[in-house]
């Protein structure tokens, strides 16, 4: 029975995503029907199968904080995620795009869902620039990291590291951003560059802070030391700017499926939960180091995702393309890890 109390066990970093889903589900099949009970059923398992690359990503930023900052991660972190990136956050740009009182917004998608997921639409371009910017430079900075010991497909990342240089990833982004904003097909060219240059500048900005005070801590001369006060706090403002990259496409996305802001943050608030719970099973395990390409995997689907993002500027592309490539590109890292560890021993 003491095995199931330690915090690493299964059941114990699942149980409160599991209570909360079950819970959440009874109250929407009893109060709203089975229908909305499928449509919740349906948009929980599209977030955790569509952000299983977030997850990634967040376990290796988090295995680098402080005890204390993984707990405000699961906490507070919990709270932006889903009541702040999933639910208030999509009328706060309705508010500020259309020009409509917050009131008025909630009104709007309460009683009115269709046109309130018209004028959500209609912000999507500078939602797809900004995140789309922000994820390409994840990307790039991966990919062009000439530090980065492990590489998987070597055709590809060999050259990248060969030509790195501290600001060619940057200038690679401004580069694709302005291309994008000057094209004659693009209708909303100040849209697009303003809020790509937004998302560029707020990568470099945290970044930057995170490695400025990880130097005055000395964490960044210490190998294998956690990240503490001003350092964590960047690295966690780091993670929740990542995951409203991920979810602005996922909640428009989810008016495809139904036009019930209720159930869009029922279903898409659950699924990040367990995306959370999934981080911290990786960190607890150590998921990274067993899957040596686990990382790699989930760099190429965010490259995948920026692209699909920043050509929704200019027609409509099903979020099931990214989805399911992301699956197909992470499994194929995860085979490659076990075979290489199976190399390994042998």
């Amino acid at each position: 029975m003491s095995k199931y109390r330690s915090k690493t066990h299964p059941l114990r970093i699942f149980f409160i995503s599991g209570l909360v889903t079950m819970l959440s589900l009874a109250a929407v099949g009893g109060f709203m029907g089975p229908d909305a009970l499928f449509v919740a059923a349906v948009l929980i398992l599209v977030e955790i199968t569509f952000s299983f690359e977030n997850a990634i990503i967040n376990a290796k930023v988090l295995s680098g904080v402080s005890e204390f900052w993984r707990k405000i991660f699961i906490t507070v972190g919990i709270l932006i995620a889903v009541v702040g990136m999933r639910l208030v956050f999509p009328i706060v740009i309705v508010a500020v795009t259309a020009g409509i009182s917050m009131p008025d917004v909630v009104n709007l998608a309460l009683n009115q869902p269709d046109t309130y997921a018209a004028e959500l639409n209609e912000a999507h371009v500078s939602i797809a620039a900004f995140g789309g910017m922000f994820l390409l430079m994840l990307c790039l900075h991966f990919f062009l990291d000439a530090k980065r010991k492990i590489r998987w497909i070597n055709i590809i990342e060999k050259p990248l590291q060969s030509m790195s240089t501290w600001w060619l990833y940057t200038a690679i982004c401004l580069g694709v951003l302005t291309v994008l904003s000057l094209l004659p097909t693009n209708h909303s060219q100040q849209e697009t560059f303003t809020a790509g240059l937004i998302g560029i500048v707020t990568y470099i900005a945290i970044h930057g802070m995170a490695e400025l005070f990880a130097r005055k801590q000395g964490i960044a001369a210490t190998p294998g030391a956690l990240k503490t006060g001003m350092a964590g706090f960047m690295a966690f403002l780091y993670l929740e700017v990542l995951d409203a990259s991920f979810s602005f496409d996922s909640v428009i996305g989810a008016f495809a499926v139904t036009k019930d802001v209720i159930l869009i943050a029922i279903g898409l608030g659950i699924g990040a939960l367990w995306v959370r719970s999934l981080t911290i099973y990786m960190v607890e395990h150590q998921v990274l180091h067993a899957y040596r390409y686990l990382e790699h995997g989930a760099h190429y689907t965010i490259g995948v995702l920026s692209v699909v993002l920043l050509s929704g500027i200019f027609f409509d592309i099903p979020e099931i393309i990214a989805g399911v490539a992301g699956l197909l590109i992470i499994s194929a890292s995860v085979v490659s890890s076990v075979r290489a560890r199976s190399k390994f021993r042998s």
